[in-house]
Order: structure tokens, then C-alpha cells, then sequence
């Protein structure tokens, strides 16, 4: 099982851009689809981005489509998540996610193992 760390968070006024990275340890990494979740305080999990094995094969919620952008580089054992045109209500800690299910990517449950998580806050 891969394990994941987050990396790229930080604090950003309203349109500015964050790129988001996700290291992935052990060598099985090309064998997982990869996901973005956030979390807001008071808040569910949500489903962000994800990406096939590939990447090849991108998702998106309807709420960052033509603003973020997710990307793995398999070379390098790595997920990024490049997020432009930032809000306010983006503000969130970020997960970086992985299964091995064929299930659904928007689906937090198909995932077995997480990262730890970085915050993102866009001020107004």
C-alpha cells in the first residue's frame, strides 16, 4: 500500500493560484486512480478531481471544472492538483486519495488510503 503526503497549501488572496502535490511512497503508485478531496470546517468531505491510472482520464466537480486541473506523473510517484482563479469558498483541507477499486472516483468510500492533508485559504 502506498503511502501519501500533501504538500503545496498556503494562504492566497481571491484569484490567485495553489499547485498541490501529492508524494507517493512504494512503487505500486501507477497502480491506483488518485483523487482530490476538501473539507471544510462544519463540512462533508468532497469529492474534487481525480485522475485514472494513467491520468489520461481526468474527473472533476462541477464546482472547480475550468478552474482546477489535476495530473499525475508516474515517473516521479506524483499527484498535483493546480488550482486557478481561486475563492474564497475553496478554502479547505486538502486530500490527496487513492484506490485500487474499480468503483466510482467521486466516491470517497472506494478509497483506501489518504494523506494527511493541507490547508488552503483564500482570503476575499
Amino acid at each position: 500500500q502506498v503511502q501519501l503526503v500533501e504538500s503545496g497549501g498556503g494562504l492566497v488572496q481571491a484569484g490567485g493560484s495553489l499547485r498541490l502535490s501529492c508524494a507517493a511512497s512504494g512503487r505500486t503508485f501507477s497502480n491506483y486512480r488518485m483523487g482530490w478531496f476538501r473539507q471544510a470546517p462544519g463540512k462533508e468531505r468532497e469529492f474534487v478531481a481525480g485522475a485514472d491510472w494513467s491520468g489520461r482520464n481526468t474527473y472533476y466537480a462541477d464546482s472547480v471544472k475550468g478552474r482546477f486541473t489535476v495530473s499525475r506523473d508516474n515517473a516521479k510517484n506524483t499527484l498535483y492538483l493546480q488550482m486557478n482563479s481561486l475563492k474564497p469558498e475553496d478554502t479547505a483541507s486538502y486530500y490527496c486519495a487513492g484506490t485500487r477499486s474499480w468503483g466510482h472516483i467521486m466516491n470517497a468510500r472506494e478509497y483506501d488510503t489518504w494523506g494527511q492533508g493541507t490547508q488552503v485559504t483564500v482570503s476575499s
